[in-house]
């Protein structure tokens, strides 16, 4: 069975201009990452500490964790350095008219 299609809004109205955003699915944290007009949705909760990487900085591909300074890569979700061990996931995404559309199983 496919994973469904979830749409978590407008784009430019979860956005507001930003570069970062956090929201919550089903209990689940989401990170929502814009680069160059690319968008990108990874787990918002960083794999190392208790952390949201939407609170990070954004530069270029890379968030770093505002809590011990790594960083991922956002188009994979892969940790980039130390103390990061573990990746975190990274969701498919498309905008269709607007909405940001996120490969997402309900749970």
């Amino acid at each position: 069975m496919s994973v469904p299609w979830l749409d978590l809004g407008n784009l430019d109205d979860l956005m507001d201009g930003g570069e970062c955003r956090g929201v919550v699915v089903d209990g689940h944290k989401l990170g929502i990452f814009v680069v160059d007009e690319e968008v990108f949705v990874i787990d918002d909760l960083c794999s190392h500490g208790n952390a949201l990487l939407s609170d990070g900085d954004l530069d270029g591909y890379e968030i770093e964790c505002p809590l011990h300074a790594g960083a991922f890569d956002v188009r994979s979700g892969k940790a980039l350095c130390k103390p990061l061990t573990r990746d975190v996931r990274k969701y498919e995404t498309r905008v269709e008219g607007g909405a940001l559309l996120v490969r997402f199983e309900r749970t």
